[in-house]
């Protein structure tokens, strides 16, 4: 998705309009935020970040694996494998941030527009009703948020900002059928602008119904049709999946999971946990066995 980062501002439009005759206040016009395109940042982060995309596609260049590239510059192997999926360096520096933390209050402010549009002007119930919808915060800050509306009579009017790129992949992640309508339509838009976004969710649902219905045999096929398209990221998952093909196969083929396995382990650890380390094996087999 951050190869399409620029496709993500076709699902943004404006929300809270109204009619400032029918309310008897005047709208605040809105004002575009000033931040600095990624060519030109040259703070400290943006610097560090250009010297380690270079030094990491000069390794690559020279045949260098990611692995070893990590140990060299004292990466992670994450933070390698981000770096060399990146076209540009811009790609890397766009959305970081200005060192602010993002206001827990920023994705519900379209809400709150919309309700203050609507006439609701008591914070109290205000807050109510966004901590319904996932807010976390505290009511003082939405009180703080709507205080200068309530004092200069004006409404907001905002453009929604586009999604950011975790969202996104949530979406794609998620049944279609299980998103919220208005999220979905900004799916579908974002898809609709972009070709390849659209083969990607393509891919990813049919990999998922393949996955739930126990359809290992279209595995190939599916490896094959993902090959076919310009999708670097998805290339990488398929020579993942071709390295145990076998195992695979049959995980996406037999009805049996690694499930109660995976519950013993946690079982085991948080056992050895308790005793801080100190215990010795035959003390935490004995802890084990009188645990089950």
């Amino acid at each position: 998705m951050a190869r399409y980062r620029n496709c993500l501002d076709t699902s943004t439009d404006t929300e809270g309009d109204t009619d400032p005759v029918s309310t008897g206040r005047q709208e605040i016009p809105i004002i575009p935020e000033l931040v600095a395109p990624p060519a030109d940042r040259t703070d400290k982060w943006a610097v560090r970040t250009r010297e380690r995309y270079a030094a990491v596609h000069t390794l690559l260049a020279d045949g260098v694996s990611m692995r070893s590239i990590g140990a060299r510059l004292g990466l992670a192997r994450g933070t390698v494998r981000r770096f060399a999926r990146a076209a540009t360096v811009e790609e890397l520096l766009v959305n970081t941030g200005t060192g602010q933390r993002r206001s827990l209050l920023e994705e519900f402010k379209p809400y709150l527009h919309q309700r203050w549009n609507e006439g609701c002007t008591n914070a109290t119930e205000l807050f109510h009703e966004i901590k319904a919808r996932g807010y976390r915060g505290g009511p003082k800050i939405v009180l703080n948020y709507l205080h200068p509306f309530r004092t200069s009579g004006h409404i907001p009017r905002t453009v929604r900002k586009p999604p950011s790129v975790r969202r996104v992949v949530s979406w794609l992640m998620s049944d279609p059928t299980n998103l919220d309508p208005d999220d979905r339509q900004r799916l579908d838009t974002i898809l609709t602008a972009s070709p390849e976004l659209t083969a990607l969710a393509g891919h990813i649902r049919a990999f998922a119904t393949m996955m739930r219905q126990l359809r290992g045999h279209e595995l190939e096929q599916w490896m094959k049709a993902a090959d076919a398209d310009d999708l670097p990221a998805l290339h990488s998952f398929v020579r993942g999946l071709r390295r145990d093909f076998d195992a695979v196969t049959a995980g996406l083929t037999l009805p049996w999971s690694s499930g109660p396995v995976e519950g013993h382990v946690n079982r085991i650890k948080t056992i050895k946990r308790q005793m801080f380390g100190r215990a010795k094996p035959d003390l935490l087999r004995k802890r084990i066995l009188l645990s089950g």
